[in-house]
């Protein structure tokens, strides 16, 4: 009887949880919905907006900016895919302030204080990143890629006839198109600049270390050039642009866990919990390849 006392005791807390996690899932759904309805009035004006990266490029070639629907239904999507990129990003505040109500309960006040600018960080540098992508990254992208296209002139006069003439290939877009690759785009550079908020909160919880950063260094510059590759359109320049920026925010992520270890160890030596190594010749050898993390033990 006891035992089974204790078992529901147990399952009590777990149950409040659950229903606890089901509100707040409630509440944000029903504030995506309603910033997706007032993005969906207002879905015209937010695509004329994503547009202006084409319209500039498409201006400065002497071309009119004309996208067209392919199909019947086009438009419509285009409207609701528009209200969604609009409703998750008026409502991510709401959202991103549900999700600490429910975490924080369950967190310490110090752990409290690390994790609280790590939230805030994260949708500034998603913003940043998108920012990026869209001033910058689409307008040199859509300039290669119009750079395909073809004019055909009148064909020449010889004796009395006109000749055919050349073949003219030039750009129609689909608004659907154009509006999949622009957020492919704001989605893909949004997430990588997410880098030195996840690097420096796996090394505030001790999973990475900088020396560990360095030492991996020559592999992360091969996956971000791959990276590069399928996230860019086959532009050399534009892969060189996305792999300066993300090896700078790599080399940027080194830094901070560094940061984030020398702060660790002055507080440890404060308390007196920390020891350091027998052997460090290592470290004296090369000052770099490691860090007071490294260099240290509780």
């Amino acid at each position: 009887m006891r035992q089974q006392d204790e078992i529901e005791d147990s399952s009590a807390p777990l149950i409040e949880h659950l229903a606890e996690l089901r509100t707040r899932l409630i509440h944000s759904v029903v504030a995506f919905v309603i910033g997706m309805i007032i993005c969906f009035t207002v879905a015209t004006p937010i695509f004329n907006f994503l547009t202006a990266p084409l319209c500039a490029v498409l201006a400065e070639r002497g071309q009119d900016c004309n996208l067209i629907f392919i199909s019947p239904q086009e438009g419509f999507f285009v409207a609701i895919k528009v209200s969604l990129l609009g409703g998750l990003i008026l409502a991510f505040p709401y959202i991103a302030q549900q999700m600490w109500r429910f975490v924080a309960p369950g967190l310490y006040k110090s752990e409290k204080g690390a994790f609280l600018p790590f939230l805030v960080a994260s949708p500034f540098m998603f913003f940043l990143g998108a920012a990026f992508a869209f001033y910058v990254v689409s307008p040199m992208a859509y300039d290669f890629f119009l750079g395909f296209q073809q004019f055909g002139g009148e064909g020449e006069t010889v004796e009395g006839s006109r000749s055919a003439a050349p073949l003219s290939v030039v750009f129609q877009g689909s608004a659907q198109e154009y509006l999949n690759l622009t957020v492919k785009f704001i989605v893909a550079f949004g997430l990588c600049f997410q880098l030195p908020v996840l690097l420096t909160l796996m090394g505030k919880a001790g999973l990475v270390s900088a020396g560990g950063l360095r030492s991996v260094r020559k592999y992360a510059v091969v996956g971000i050039l791959m990276l590069a590759a399928l996230v860019t359109p086959p532009d050399v320049v534009t892969q060189i642009i996305l792999f300066t920026v993300v090896y700078g925010l790599y080399e940027l992520s080194i830094f901070l866990v560094a940061r984030v270890e020398r702060k660790r160890e002055a507080d440890l030596r404060a308390q007196g919990l920390w020891v350091e190594d027998e052997d460090d010749e290592f470290d004296a050898e090369d000052p770099l390849a490691g860090s007071g993390a490294d260099k240290g033990r509780l």
